[in-house]
């Protein structure tokens, strides 16, 4: 029982991380454009990214002007979920 609420946890989270991903590259797409920031979607894009993006900008910084932070999230991101399924294969 304990195995099985911790398999539907650890997937729950995976799905959640990638949502996230793609809320991340939707972000750096809008970016390229100079969208309207009062729009409902892009006010939402930024509130849900921008506090860890906020983060990892300040221990990488712009290089010549290109943010890497939104790679950065996503390679973290893409380690954890295979830490998750990791943990979740080897689950008895």
């Amino acid at each position: 029982m304990l195995n099985a609420l911790l398999r539907a946890l650890i997937q729950t989270i995976d799905l959640l991380l990638s949502l996230y991903v793609w809320l991340i590259i939707a972000r750096a797409i809008i970016s390229w454009v100079n969208p309207n920031p009062y729009h409902p979607v892009v006010r939402f894009l930024y509130r849900t990214t921008e506090p860890v993006l906020r983060i990892v900008r300040r221990v990488i910084p712009p290089i010549y002007g290109l943010d890497l932070s939104p790679v950065a999230v996503i390679f973290l991101i893409y380690l954890i979920r295979e830490l998750l399924l990791y943990i979740r294969f080897n689950l008895y």
